[in-house]
């Protein structure tokens, strides 16, 4: 994605998402916090903020997310994963770390 320019709303995940992990995602993190980003954005969308935190250095490696991400799809994260993401998402300023209600 290097080079790309990322539409406003997909630049302002990647900057709640450093906010709020400074040190990078850790892996145990994963699977809920791309939940998150699935009640909110696209599969392109959350693959392509996937992209830009492996380019940018992020210590998650790229199999680890595209691993997290389908697993989104089968395995539905525990309430207090959930719980501690969207907490460290809203403590970096995300407004939208409360999730959808159906």
């Amino acid at each position: 994605m290097s080079g790309v320019a990322l539409p406003p709303l997909l630049t302002s995940v990647i900057q709640w998402l450093r906010a709020g992990y400074p040190d990078g995602v850790p892996e145990r993190d994963y699977l809920p916090l791309f939940a998150l980003l699935r009640r909110k954005l696209t599969g392109d969308e959350v693959a392509a903020v996937a992209d830009v935190l492996t380019a940018s250095g992020d210590p998650a490696s790229a199999l680890a997310i595209r691993t997290a991400i389908a697993n989104v799809t089968h395995d539905a994260p525990l309430e207090g994963d959930i719980a501690r993401v969207s907490a460290r998402l809203a403590a970096g300023g995300w407004p939208l770390a409360t999730p959808s209600r159906p």
